[in-house]
Protein backbone atom coordinates (compact mmCIF):
# COMPACT_ATOMS: atom_id res chain seq x y z
CA UNK A 1 0.00 0.00 0.00
CA UNK A 2 1.35 3.76 -1.04
CA UNK A 3 0.05 7.01 -0.29
CA UNK A 4 0.61 9.10 -3.18
CA UNK A 5 1.64 12.63 -2.26
CA UNK A 6 -0.63 15.10 -2.99
CA UNK A 7 0.93 18.61 -1.93
CA UNK A 8 -1.80 21.15 -0.36
CA UNK A 9 -4.72 19.21 -0.31
CA UNK A 10 -6.06 19.09 3.15
CA UNK A 11 -7.59 15.72 4.06
CA UNK A 12 -7.44 14.86 0.17
CA UNK A 13 -6.08 11.03 0.44
CA UNK A 14 -5.07 8.96 -2.46
CA UNK A 15 -3.97 5.17 -1.26
CA UNK A 16 -2.24 3.17 -3.99
CA UNK A 17 -2.97 -0.67 -4.13
CA UNK A 18 -0.23 -2.56 -6.34
CA UNK A 19 -0.82 -6.08 -7.67
CA UNK A 20 3.18 -7.19 -8.27
CA UNK A 21 2.66 -10.29 -10.73
CA UNK A 22 0.13 -8.34 -13.08
CA UNK A 23 2.00 -5.26 -12.68
CA UNK A 24 -1.38 -3.00 -11.56
CA UNK A 25 -2.53 -0.66 -9.54
CA UNK A 26 -5.86 -0.10 -7.83
CA UNK A 27 -6.64 3.16 -6.17
CA UNK A 28 -8.58 4.14 -2.70
CA UNK A 29 -9.57 8.24 -2.73
CA UNK A 30 -11.06 9.81 0.50
CA UNK A 31 -12.37 13.28 0.67
CA UNK A 32 -14.46 14.61 3.30
CA UNK A 33 -15.79 11.21 4.65
CA UNK A 34 -16.56 9.99 1.45
CA UNK A 35 -14.67 7.54 -0.31
CA UNK A 36 -13.79 6.37 -4.15
CA UNK A 37 -11.99 3.76 -5.96
CA UNK A 38 -10.61 3.67 -8.95
CA UNK A 39 -10.02 -0.09 -11.30
CA UNK A 40 -10.32 -2.43 -8.37
CA UNK A 41 -9.27 -6.22 -9.06
CA UNK A 42 -11.65 -8.95 -7.97
CA UNK A 43 -10.02 -9.83 -4.50
CA UNK A 44 -11.81 -7.63 -3.01
CA UNK A 45 -10.00 -7.96 1.09
CA UNK A 46 -7.20 -5.56 -0.05
CA UNK A 47 -9.28 -2.86 -0.76
CA UNK A 48 -11.92 -3.81 1.84
CA UNK A 49 -8.62 -3.45 4.59
CA UNK A 50 -7.73 0.27 3.06
CA UNK A 51 -11.12 1.42 2.98
CA UNK A 52 -11.83 0.22 6.44
CA UNK A 53 -8.30 1.86 7.67
CA UNK A 54 -9.41 5.27 6.13
CA UNK A 55 -12.95 5.14 7.18
CA UNK A 56 -15.88 7.08 5.74
CA UNK A 57 -18.86 6.09 2.85
CA UNK A 58 -17.56 4.59 -0.52
CA UNK A 59 -20.11 6.34 -2.61
CA UNK A 60 -18.14 5.63 -6.30
CA UNK A 61 -16.41 3.07 -8.07
CA UNK A 62 -15.01 3.33 -11.40
CA UNK A 63 -13.29 2.12 -14.15
CA UNK A 64 -11.07 3.78 -16.32
CA UNK A 65 -11.60 0.87 -19.11
CA UNK A 66 -12.63 -2.73 -20.13
CA UNK A 67 -9.88 -4.76 -18.48
CA UNK A 68 -7.83 -7.09 -20.70
CA UNK A 69 -5.52 -8.39 -18.02
CA UNK A 70 -7.73 -9.20 -14.79
CA UNK A 71 -10.96 -9.55 -13.72
CA UNK A 72 -12.63 -6.39 -12.02
CA UNK A 73 -13.78 -6.59 -8.74
CA UNK A 74 -16.20 -3.12 -9.53
CA UNK A 75 -19.50 -4.22 -9.57
CA UNK A 76 -19.13 -6.71 -7.24
CA UNK A 77 -17.71 -3.55 -4.55
CA UNK A 78 -20.46 -1.09 -5.91
CA UNK A 79 -23.04 -3.42 -5.15
CA UNK A 80 -21.79 -4.74 -1.50
CA UNK A 81 -21.59 -1.02 -0.79
CA UNK A 82 -23.98 0.62 -2.39
CA UNK A 83 -22.19 2.91 -4.37
CA UNK A 84 -22.27 4.13 -7.55
CA UNK A 85 -20.49 1.76 -10.92
CA UNK A 86 -18.75 4.07 -13.07
CA UNK A 87 -17.72 2.52 -16.28
CA UNK A 88 -16.50 4.66 -19.73
CA UNK A 89 -20.10 5.19 -21.92
CA UNK A 90 -20.66 2.75 -24.79
CA UNK A 91 -18.16 0.51 -23.41
CA UNK A 92 -20.27 -2.47 -23.97
CA UNK A 93 -21.13 -3.30 -20.23
CA UNK A 94 -23.96 -5.10 -19.28
CA UNK A 95 -23.59 -5.23 -15.90
CA UNK A 96 -26.01 -2.45 -13.89
CA UNK A 97 -24.09 0.82 -14.30
CA UNK A 98 -23.39 4.54 -14.61
CA UNK A 99 -22.62 5.40 -18.29
CA UNK A 100 -19.69 8.02 -18.10
CA UNK A 101 -18.83 10.73 -20.79
CA UNK A 102 -16.23 13.12 -20.94
CA UNK A 103 -16.52 16.27 -18.43
CA UNK A 104 -19.20 14.22 -16.84
CA UNK A 105 -18.08 14.46 -12.59
CA UNK A 106 -18.40 12.10 -9.47
CA UNK A 107 -18.30 14.00 -6.32
CA UNK A 108 -16.03 12.57 -3.18
CA UNK A 109 -16.34 14.96 -0.31
CA UNK A 110 -14.56 18.04 -1.67
CA UNK A 111 -13.39 17.52 -4.49
CA UNK A 112 -14.94 16.01 -8.12
CA UNK A 113 -13.69 13.24 -10.54
CA UNK A 114 -13.84 14.68 -13.83
CA UNK A 115 -14.22 12.17 -16.83
CA UNK A 116 -11.43 12.61 -19.74
CA UNK A 117 -12.17 11.20 -22.67
CA UNK A 118 -8.66 9.66 -23.51
CA UNK A 119 -8.47 7.27 -26.19
CA UNK A 120 -5.54 4.85 -27.05
CA UNK A 121 -5.62 1.81 -25.41
CA UNK A 122 -9.08 0.89 -25.96
CA UNK A 123 -11.40 3.10 -27.63
CA UNK A 124 -13.59 4.06 -24.74
CA UNK A 125 -10.83 4.79 -22.53
CA UNK A 126 -11.57 7.25 -19.66
CA UNK A 127 -9.08 8.85 -17.43
CA UNK A 128 -10.38 10.60 -14.00
CA UNK A 129 -8.54 14.55 -12.92
CA UNK A 130 -8.87 14.91 -9.33
CA UNK A 131 -10.65 18.56 -9.10
CA UNK A 132 -11.52 21.19 -6.78
CA UNK A 133 -11.66 24.83 -6.95
CA UNK A 134 -7.78 24.97 -6.79
CA UNK A 135 -7.37 23.30 -9.74
CA UNK A 136 -6.11 19.73 -10.64
CA UNK A 137 -4.35 17.74 -8.02
CA UNK A 138 -3.95 14.87 -9.86
CA UNK A 139 -5.51 11.82 -12.79
CA UNK A 140 -6.24 8.36 -12.56
CA UNK A 141 -4.59 7.42 -15.66
CA UNK A 142 -5.13 3.66 -16.29
CA UNK A 143 -3.75 2.64 -19.42
CA UNK A 144 -3.08 5.81 -21.28
CA UNK A 145 -0.27 7.95 -19.74
CA UNK A 146 1.72 5.14 -17.80
CA UNK A 147 5.17 5.94 -15.60
CA UNK A 148 8.07 6.26 -18.07
CA UNK A 149 5.47 4.34 -21.03
CA UNK A 150 2.18 4.70 -22.29
CA UNK A 151 -0.52 1.96 -22.24
CA UNK A 152 -0.05 -0.63 -25.85
CA UNK A 153 -2.91 0.39 -28.44
CA UNK A 154 -2.89 -3.35 -30.19
CA UNK A 155 -5.46 -4.85 -27.93
CA UNK A 156 -8.64 -4.50 -29.69
CA UNK A 157 -7.73 -5.18 -33.48
CA UNK A 158 -4.90 -4.56 -36.03
CA UNK A 159 -7.72 -2.59 -37.84
CA UNK A 160 -7.77 -0.13 -35.13
CA UNK A 161 -4.02 -0.43 -33.93
CA UNK A 162 -2.73 2.44 -35.68
CA UNK A 163 -5.68 4.78 -35.35
CA UNK A 164 -5.42 4.27 -31.33
CA UNK A 165 -2.07 4.94 -31.11
CA UNK A 166 -2.23 8.04 -32.84
CA UNK A 167 -5.15 8.63 -30.51
CA UNK A 168 -3.11 7.49 -27.17
CA UNK A 169 -0.56 10.39 -28.65
CA UNK A 170 -2.97 12.92 -28.16
CA UNK A 171 -4.45 11.75 -24.57
CA UNK A 172 -1.36 11.60 -23.46
CA UNK A 173 -1.17 15.48 -24.53
CA UNK A 174 -4.56 16.63 -23.09
CA UNK A 175 -2.99 15.09 -19.83
CA UNK A 176 0.19 17.24 -20.00
CA UNK A 177 -2.07 20.17 -20.03
CA UNK A 178 -3.36 19.68 -16.94
CA UNK A 179 -0.24 21.09 -15.11
CA UNK A 180 2.81 19.86 -14.19
CA UNK A 181 2.09 19.89 -10.52
CA UNK A 182 -0.61 16.91 -10.85
CA UNK A 183 0.29 13.62 -10.15
CA UNK A 184 0.11 10.62 -12.71
CA UNK A 185 -1.32 7.72 -11.59
CA UNK A 186 -1.56 5.16 -13.73
CA UNK A 187 -3.77 1.41 -13.49
CA UNK A 188 -0.80 -0.37 -15.30
CA UNK A 189 2.77 -0.59 -14.82
CA UNK A 190 6.33 -2.06 -14.60
CA UNK A 191 5.49 -5.97 -15.75
CA UNK A 192 2.49 -5.25 -16.76
CA UNK A 193 1.88 -6.55 -20.58
CA UNK A 194 -0.55 -3.72 -21.22
CA UNK A 195 2.31 -1.69 -21.17
CA UNK A 196 4.03 -0.75 -24.97
CA UNK A 197 7.19 -0.69 -23.68
CA UNK A 198 9.33 -1.26 -20.43
CA UNK A 199 7.47 0.74 -17.93
CA UNK A 200 9.29 2.56 -14.96
CA UNK A 201 9.57 0.47 -11.70
CA UNK A 202 7.63 3.91 -9.85
CA UNK A 203 4.36 3.00 -9.81
CA UNK A 204 3.34 6.55 -9.59
CA UNK A 205 4.46 10.09 -11.17
CA UNK A 206 4.01 13.82 -11.94
CA UNK A 207 2.89 15.52 -15.03
CA UNK A 208 6.72 17.09 -14.64
CA UNK A 209 8.37 13.78 -14.25
CA UNK A 210 6.68 12.39 -17.29
CA UNK A 211 7.25 15.29 -19.31
CA UNK A 212 11.80 14.12 -18.74
CA UNK A 213 11.06 10.47 -19.57
CA UNK A 214 7.80 9.20 -21.15
CA UNK A 215 7.83 8.58 -24.72
CA UNK A 216 5.04 10.48 -25.59
CA UNK A 217 6.46 13.73 -24.79
CA UNK A 218 9.57 12.68 -26.12
CA UNK A 219 8.76 12.11 -29.39
CA UNK A 220 8.96 14.57 -31.88
CA UNK A 221 5.01 14.50 -33.11
CA UNK A 222 2.51 11.83 -33.59
CA UNK A 223 4.23 9.96 -36.30
CA UNK A 224 7.33 9.45 -34.23
CA UNK A 225 4.90 8.30 -31.23
CA UNK A 226 3.67 6.01 -33.56
CA UNK A 227 6.44 4.39 -34.86
CA UNK A 228 8.10 3.50 -31.55
CA UNK A 229 4.88 2.38 -29.76
CA UNK A 230 4.37 -0.34 -32.55
CA UNK A 231 8.10 -1.36 -32.55
CA UNK A 232 9.41 -3.92 -30.31
CA UNK A 233 6.27 -4.99 -28.73
CA UNK A 234 5.84 -8.25 -26.74
CA UNK A 235 3.62 -11.07 -27.00
CA UNK A 236 1.04 -10.99 -24.31
CA UNK A 237 -1.09 -13.81 -22.62
CA UNK A 238 -3.83 -15.88 -24.01
CA UNK A 239 -6.47 -15.49 -21.10
CA UNK A 240 -6.95 -12.03 -22.19
CA UNK A 241 -9.28 -12.97 -24.85
CA UNK A 242 -11.55 -13.68 -22.02
CA UNK A 243 -11.40 -10.74 -20.02
CA UNK A 244 -13.25 -8.15 -21.72
CA UNK A 245 -16.35 -10.18 -21.82
CA UNK A 246 -16.10 -11.35 -18.35
CA UNK A 247 -15.81 -7.56 -17.31
CA UNK A 248 -18.57 -6.58 -19.31
CA UNK A 249 -21.10 -9.03 -17.54
CA UNK A 250 -19.30 -8.58 -14.27
CA UNK A 251 -18.40 -11.46 -11.70
CA UNK A 252 -18.88 -11.57 -8.21
CA UNK A 253 -15.89 -10.92 -5.88
CA UNK A 254 -13.30 -14.06 -5.13
CA UNK A 255 -13.58 -14.80 -1.43
CA UNK A 256 -10.77 -16.40 0.16
CA UNK A 257 -11.31 -20.32 1.14
CA UNK A 258 -10.01 -23.71 2.43
CA UNK A 259 -8.45 -25.34 -1.03
CA UNK A 260 -9.02 -29.42 -1.51
CA UNK A 261 -6.09 -32.10 -0.14
CA UNK A 262 -5.69 -34.70 -2.79
CA UNK A 263 -4.23 -38.17 -2.18
CA UNK A 264 -1.22 -39.43 -4.40
CA UNK A 265 -4.24 -41.94 -6.02
CA UNK A 266 -6.28 -38.62 -6.10
CA UNK A 267 -3.65 -37.18 -8.26
CA UNK A 268 -3.23 -40.26 -10.60
CA UNK A 269 -6.46 -40.78 -11.09
CA UNK A 270 -6.81 -36.75 -12.20
CA UNK A 271 -4.27 -36.67 -14.16
CA UNK A 272 -5.20 -40.06 -16.18
CA UNK A 273 -8.39 -37.90 -16.74
CA UNK A 274 -6.97 -35.24 -18.71
CA UNK A 275 -6.60 -32.68 -15.56
CA UNK A 276 -3.11 -30.86 -15.55
CA UNK A 277 -0.53 -31.52 -13.03
CA UNK A 278 1.50 -28.34 -11.82
CA UNK A 279 3.70 -28.17 -9.88
CA UNK A 280 4.38 -25.35 -8.05
CA UNK A 281 8.29 -25.82 -6.35
CA UNK A 282 11.69 -24.12 -7.52
CA UNK A 283 13.03 -24.90 -10.88
CA UNK A 284 15.57 -27.05 -8.56
CA UNK A 285 13.52 -29.02 -6.81
CA UNK A 286 11.22 -30.16 -9.87
CA UNK A 287 14.21 -30.86 -11.94
CA UNK A 288 15.48 -33.38 -9.03
CA UNK A 289 11.93 -35.35 -8.86
CA UNK A 290 8.89 -34.36 -10.26
CA UNK A 291 5.59 -36.43 -10.95
CA UNK A 292 5.76 -37.91 -14.64
CA UNK A 293 3.55 -35.41 -17.22
CA UNK A 294 3.56 -32.74 -14.83
CA UNK A 295 4.29 -28.39 -15.54
CA UNK A 296 6.58 -26.24 -13.66
CA UNK A 297 5.39 -23.11 -13.45
CA UNK A 298 7.19 -22.01 -9.73
CA UNK A 299 4.73 -20.39 -7.37
CA UNK A 300 6.20 -16.61 -7.52
CA UNK A 301 4.50 -13.55 -8.53
CA UNK A 302 3.85 -14.45 -12.26
CA UNK A 303 2.38 -17.95 -11.38
CA UNK A 304 -1.35 -16.71 -12.04
CA UNK A 305 -0.31 -15.39 -15.28
CA UNK A 306 1.56 -18.26 -16.66
CA UNK A 307 -1.23 -20.29 -15.85
CA UNK A 308 -3.67 -18.32 -17.91
CA UNK A 309 -1.20 -18.08 -20.96
CA UNK A 310 0.19 -22.14 -21.04
CA UNK A 311 -3.04 -23.79 -20.07
CA UNK A 312 -6.56 -23.85 -21.46
CA UNK A 313 -8.94 -21.19 -19.93
CA UNK A 314 -10.51 -23.16 -16.95
CA UNK A 315 -8.64 -26.18 -17.30
CA UNK A 316 -8.95 -28.30 -14.19
CA UNK A 317 -5.35 -27.85 -12.39
CA UNK A 318 -4.03 -30.10 -10.02
CA UNK A 319 -1.24 -28.51 -7.36
CA UNK A 320 1.93 -29.67 -6.32
CA UNK A 321 3.44 -27.89 -3.49
CA UNK A 322 6.03 -27.86 -0.94
CA UNK A 323 5.07 -27.53 2.62
CA UNK A 324 5.53 -23.76 3.24
CA UNK A 325 4.16 -22.59 -0.13
CA UNK A 326 0.59 -21.13 0.04
CA UNK A 327 -2.21 -23.01 -2.03
CA UNK A 328 -4.55 -20.40 -1.47
CA UNK A 329 -1.88 -17.77 -2.98
CA UNK A 330 -2.09 -19.76 -6.24
CA UNK A 331 -6.30 -19.77 -6.11
CA UNK A 332 -6.55 -16.19 -5.61
CA UNK A 333 -3.75 -15.69 -8.48
CA UNK A 334 -5.94 -17.40 -10.69
CA UNK A 335 -9.17 -15.86 -9.46
CA UNK A 336 -7.67 -12.62 -10.25
CA UNK A 337 -8.29 -13.61 -14.24
CA UNK A 338 -10.91 -15.66 -13.95
CA UNK A 339 -9.73 -18.85 -13.14
CA UNK A 340 -11.72 -20.63 -10.73
CA UNK A 341 -10.77 -24.49 -11.67
CA UNK A 342 -8.05 -25.25 -8.91
CA UNK A 343 -9.04 -28.41 -7.93
CA UNK A 344 -6.83 -28.99 -5.25
CA UNK A 345 -3.45 -30.06 -3.90
CA UNK A 346 -0.91 -33.05 -2.95
CA UNK A 347 -1.67 -33.09 0.54
CA UNK A 348 2.06 -34.04 1.56
CA UNK A 349 3.68 -32.76 -1.14
CA UNK A 350 6.27 -34.84 -3.70
CA UNK A 351 7.60 -36.81 -0.29
CA UNK A 352 4.04 -37.76 -0.07
CA UNK A 353 3.77 -38.88 -4.13
CA UNK A 354 7.49 -40.91 -3.86
CA UNK A 355 6.37 -42.59 -0.59
CA UNK A 356 3.66 -44.19 -2.19
CA UNK A 357 5.91 -46.03 -4.19
CA UNK A 358 5.12 -43.89 -7.61
CA UNK A 359 7.52 -42.93 -9.66
CA UNK A 360 9.32 -39.84 -10.44
CA UNK A 361 11.07 -37.99 -13.47
CA UNK A 362 14.03 -36.34 -13.17
CA UNK A 363 16.27 -33.95 -15.72
CA UNK A 364 19.36 -32.05 -15.79
CA UNK A 365 20.26 -28.09 -15.02
CA UNK A 366 23.38 -26.47 -16.13
CA UNK A 367 24.16 -22.70 -16.05
CA UNK A 368 25.51 -21.18 -19.10
CA UNK A 369 28.95 -22.17 -19.28
CA UNK A 370 27.45 -26.11 -19.24
CA UNK A 371 25.49 -24.98 -22.44
CA UNK A 372 28.83 -23.32 -23.99
CA UNK A 373 30.75 -26.29 -23.67
CA UNK A 374 28.19 -28.50 -24.67
CA UNK A 375 27.50 -26.65 -27.72
CA UNK A 376 30.99 -25.88 -28.55
CA UNK A 377 31.65 -30.42 -28.85
CA UNK A 378 28.03 -30.95 -30.68
CA UNK A 379 26.75 -32.61 -27.49
CA UNK A 380 23.05 -31.74 -27.83
CA UNK A 381 21.21 -28.55 -29.19
CA UNK A 382 20.07 -24.74 -28.04
CA UNK A 383 16.71 -23.82 -27.48
CA UNK A 384 15.56 -20.04 -26.90
CA UNK A 385 12.20 -19.80 -25.27
CA UNK A 386 12.52 -15.55 -24.90
CA UNK A 387 10.24 -13.61 -26.69
CA UNK A 388 10.48 -12.56 -30.52
CA UNK A 389 12.02 -9.37 -29.64
CA UNK A 390 14.60 -10.43 -27.06
CA UNK A 391 15.91 -13.27 -29.67
CA UNK A 392 15.80 -10.71 -32.21
CA UNK A 393 17.83 -8.00 -30.11
CA UNK A 394 20.63 -11.52 -29.83
CA UNK A 395 21.14 -14.72 -28.87
CA UNK A 396 23.18 -18.21 -28.57
CA UNK A 397 24.46 -19.07 -31.82
CA UNK A 398 23.15 -21.84 -33.57
CA UNK A 399 20.07 -22.39 -31.28
CA UNK A 400 16.12 -22.41 -32.15
CA UNK A 401 13.90 -19.93 -31.09
CA UNK A 402 10.06 -20.63 -30.01
CA UNK A 403 8.77 -18.99 -27.19
CA UNK A 404 7.44 -20.79 -24.44
CA UNK A 405 3.99 -19.78 -24.49
CA UNK A 406 4.18 -21.35 -28.32
CA UNK A 407 5.28 -24.66 -26.52
CA UNK A 408 1.80 -26.29 -26.12
CA UNK A 409 0.59 -26.36 -29.30
CA UNK A 410 4.02 -26.85 -31.13
CA UNK A 411 6.26 -28.95 -28.74
CA UNK A 412 6.22 -32.08 -31.81
CA UNK A 413 8.39 -29.96 -33.75
CA UNK A 414 11.59 -29.84 -31.83
CA UNK A 415 11.63 -33.64 -32.02
CA UNK A 416 14.11 -33.54 -34.52
CA UNK A 417 16.37 -31.30 -32.38
CA UNK A 418 20.00 -32.63 -31.40
CA UNK A 419 19.35 -34.48 -27.81
CA UNK A 420 19.40 -33.40 -25.26
CA UNK A 421 17.93 -29.78 -25.78
CA UNK A 422 19.40 -27.35 -23.86
CA UNK A 423 16.62 -24.42 -22.85
CA UNK A 424 17.30 -21.29 -21.82
CA UNK A 425 15.50 -17.69 -21.12
CA UNK A 426 16.76 -14.97 -19.49
CA UNK A 427 16.60 -16.04 -16.01
CA UNK A 428 16.06 -19.58 -16.30
CA UNK A 429 11.98 -19.16 -15.26
CA UNK A 430 10.44 -19.98 -18.63
CA UNK A 431 12.97 -21.93 -19.72
CA UNK A 432 12.31 -23.87 -16.28
CA UNK A 433 8.62 -24.32 -17.55
CA UNK A 434 9.58 -25.00 -21.10
CA UNK A 435 11.41 -28.15 -20.05
CA UNK A 436 8.92 -29.23 -18.06
CA UNK A 437 6.94 -28.99 -20.85
CA UNK A 438 9.80 -30.94 -23.23
CA UNK A 439 10.36 -33.57 -20.59
CA UNK A 440 6.26 -34.06 -20.43
CA UNK A 441 6.40 -35.04 -24.01
CA UNK A 442 9.06 -37.39 -23.60
CA UNK A 443 12.06 -35.15 -25.17
CA UNK A 444 15.62 -35.16 -23.41
CA UNK A 445 15.85 -31.96 -21.93
CA UNK A 446 18.63 -29.85 -19.64
CA UNK A 447 17.58 -26.91 -17.71
CA UNK A 448 19.82 -23.84 -18.43
CA UNK A 449 19.54 -21.66 -14.66
CA UNK A 450 20.41 -18.19 -15.05
CA UNK A 451 20.01 -17.37 -18.84
CA UNK A 452 21.17 -14.89 -21.80
CA UNK A 453 22.75 -12.13 -19.82
CA UNK A 454 25.01 -14.63 -18.42
CA UNK A 455 25.58 -15.79 -21.57
CA UNK A 456 27.06 -11.97 -22.58
CA UNK A 457 28.59 -11.53 -19.50
CA UNK A 458 31.19 -14.62 -19.93
CA UNK A 459 32.15 -13.01 -23.30
CA UNK A 460 30.40 -15.76 -25.73
CA UNK A 461 29.93 -15.35 -29.29
CA UNK A 462 26.20 -14.07 -29.76
CA UNK A 463 24.61 -13.96 -32.89
CA UNK A 464 21.37 -10.93 -33.47
CA UNK A 465 20.09 -11.82 -36.61
CA UNK A 466 16.86 -14.33 -37.02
Amino acid sequence: MTRIELPGTGDLEVVQVHTPGLGDNSYVLRSGGELAVVDPQRDLDRIEAVLQQLGGRLVAVLETHVHNDYVSGGPALAARHGAAYGVPADAGHTVAHTALSDGDEVSVGAVRLRALHTPGHTPHHISYAIVDGDGTHGVFTGGSVLVGACGRTDLISPEQTEGLTRSQYRSAQRIAALGEPAAIAPTHGAGSFCAASAASADTWSTVARERTRNPAYLAVGEDEFVRGQLSGLLAYPAYYSQMAALNRRGLEAWEAGPVAMLSPADVEQRQSQGEVVVDGRSRGAFAAGHIPGSVNIELDVQFGTYIGWLLPFGAPVVLVLDPGQDPGEAVRQCARIGIESIVGVLEGGIAAWTASGRRTSTYATTDVDGLHRALEVGSGSGLDVRQDAEWTAGHVPGARHLHVADLPGRVEELRDMAAPVYVYCRTGHRAAIAASMLDAAGISAVHVDGGFPDWVEHGYAVSDTA
